[in-house]
This record gives structure tokens, sequence and C-alpha cells, in this order.
């Protein structure tokens, strides 16, 4: 679900990340307001499990790839506003530094990842736990809210993808970024999230959930114990086993390589050619592109990218939380 930069035009690019700056804006503000300084750590670990869970690949129909998000978790977790910011600054890294997903689409796909999953999931959640007072119903709602939110995401991404050869053409009206409608888009997009990666996010998401619910309750509940030296047990249980995304082979749908997308085949048919804004278009030159590191294994280099990854968001959001304890002592 990961946008790369030249698939969505400038305009749509603008559009979006024009759209997420109020909610950023606010979230910082929720965050400020409502995260305590003891709970700021838990910002870093929540980023850090997003970071790691979107690494886990998994085959979908078609021949391609996709990831869970964990949007919903972190929601459920720290409440929406906290899961825009840590799944924002998950995805920035993500960009910045492994070349997942596009900067200029920076705000395209945290329209998609940070604010449609965590908001949509949340109130999903919120509305079926209110309503069955169970510890099952809180179960099956979380399920049910992290299926649907990661869906709708992926409906989003569709339609971003889709309406670019109505919006954008060269002078021989051949599309400029993103090469296929939404009558392609849409199915392409949404029948293997439907059938495969909707389930992949429920399995995250409760599984994930409920352990730390057990090993941890103060992570979800005020007052409660807080074992956290059992939530960083299971992030470092999630970086061993990272190399496992690698056996997906396969590109995820949309984001083909300049080299890869003249040869893709839709519909039995071979696109036969690469559009001009993505053979022209803006490239970022990441330190370890696809979490790969030069001269190692690919399975070393993707989990050393998993520990890189997940240590400098812990480290980004410890100290954004000594920074805001000094604000409050001052």
């Amino acid at each position: 679900m990961h946008i790369p930069d030249n698939y969505l035009s400038p305009a749509t690019c603008a559009v979006l990340g024009a759209a997420m700056v109020p909610v950023w804006a606010v979230s910082i503000r929720k965050v400020e307001g409502s995260i305590s300084n003891a709970k700021m750590p838990l910002l870093g670990i929540g980023a850090a499990f997003s970071f790691l869970i979107m690494m886990f690949n998994v085959p979908l129909p078609g021949g391609t790839t996709g990831h869970a998000v964990g949007g919903t978790l972190i929601a459920a977790l720290l409440g929406p506003w906290a899961a825009c910011i840590v799944v924002s600054v998950a995805l920035l890294i993500q960009a910045l530094l492994f070349g997942d997903g596009g900067v200029i689409a920076f705000g395209a796909n945290c329209f998609n990842m940070a604010f449609v999953i965590p908001f949509l999931g949340y109130f999903i959640h919120k509305f079926f736990k209110d309503r069955v007072h169970s510890e099952r119903g809180e179960r099956v709602s979380l399920g049910v809210a992290s299926y649907l939110a990661i869906n709708l995401a992926a409906l989003c991404a569709a339609i971003e993808f889709g309406i670019q050869p109505a919006i954008a053409k060269d002078a021989l009206g051949l599309p400029l970024y993103c090469p296929y409608p939404l009558a392609v888009s849409v199915p392409a997009m949404m029948i293997p999230h439907l059938l495969v990666a909707g389930f992949v996010e429920v399995f995250f998401t409760v599984g994930v959930f409920a352990f730390i619910k057990r090993v941890s309750p103060g992570s979800v509940y005020e007052g409660a114990k807080t074992r956290i030296h059992a939530v960083y047990a299971l992030l470092v249980a999630l970086i061993c086993l990272s190399p496992l995304g690698l056996l997906a082979s396969g590109t995820a749908w949309g984001e083909w390589g300049v080299d890869e997308i003249k040869g893709v085949v839709s519909g039995g048919q071979t696109l036969g050619f690469v559009p001009s804004g993505m053979a022209q278009g803006f490239s970022l030159h990441a330190a370890f592109p696809d979490y790969a590191l030069s001269g190692l294994p690919k399975w070393v280099g993707y989990g050393l990218s998993a520990v890189a990854g997940g240590a400098i968001l812990i480290i980004v959001f410890k100290l954004l939380g000594l920074l805001k304890q000094r604000k409050v002592l001052a």
C-alpha cells in the first residue's frame, strides 16, 4: 500500500499532503495534552510495532504481495491522534531510509495509513465495544474494525491510483503517472485486501493487543501494572522473525520500479511503455533501499534494517518525551 514517488501527479500529492497538515497539527496538540510523560515511550514502541508489522509481506492473489499496517492496533492502545503521529513517523523513516513509499507521496501514504486506518478503526472498534461488554466482544470488535479500516485505506489508494490516467496525460494522450484506470486499480487493490491482507491485519491487531493486554495491562488501562519489558520482548521477537517477510515473492501492486512497469501484465496485456512522469520524475536514493545492505545476504540486511528502524523510532520518541518533560518543567 506504500505509494512510490511518480505514481501520483504532483497535484494529487499536494492535495493529500495539505489535507494531512491540519490532522498532524491537531494530533500533536492532542498528544501533548493527553499523553503523560510516563506513556511517551509507548509511542515509540507503537511506531516500532507498525514499522515491523509492515515488514511482514505475505503473498496475495494475482502474484503480488501485501502487509498489515497496525494502525487500528495502535489506535486501540493509545488513541487515534497518537496513532496518527506514530504511523506517520514510521512511514517517514521507511521513505527516507529504506525507500519504502515515496517522499513526494508521503502525504498520500499518511492519509491512507496514518489517518484513514487509525481513525476509522478506532471509532468502529469503540462503536461495537460500547455495545458488547465482554472480552470476546472486544476481540471481535477489534477484528472487524481492523479489517474494515485497512480495506477502506486500500480503496483510497486504489482511487488515487485510478484517477491518474484521467487527470494527467501527455501530448499523445498517454498517462503521465499511474497508467491504470479505476476499472483496473480498484479490483487489483481490493480483491487481494478483502481476501487476504485484511485478515493478516486482523491477525496482527487482535493477537498483539491480546498479548499486551495480558502481560502489560497498564499499556491498555490507566492505573494498571505496566510490564514494559514484556512488550519489548515481543518487539525483539518480531525483529528476529522479520526475514520471513522475504518469503513472499513478487512486487506489491502499484509499487513497481521504473525498470519493472513496462513489463507488467494486466488483463492479459503487457503495458509496454514507461509513463514519462515516472521516467523523468523525482528519485531519492535511499540509504538502505528495499531494506537491503550492500554486501550482505538479503535476510541479514532485512533483519538489520528491522533492528535499525525499530531502534530509531524508539529513540526518536524517547527524545520527544524528554523535550516534552523539559517543556513542562520550564
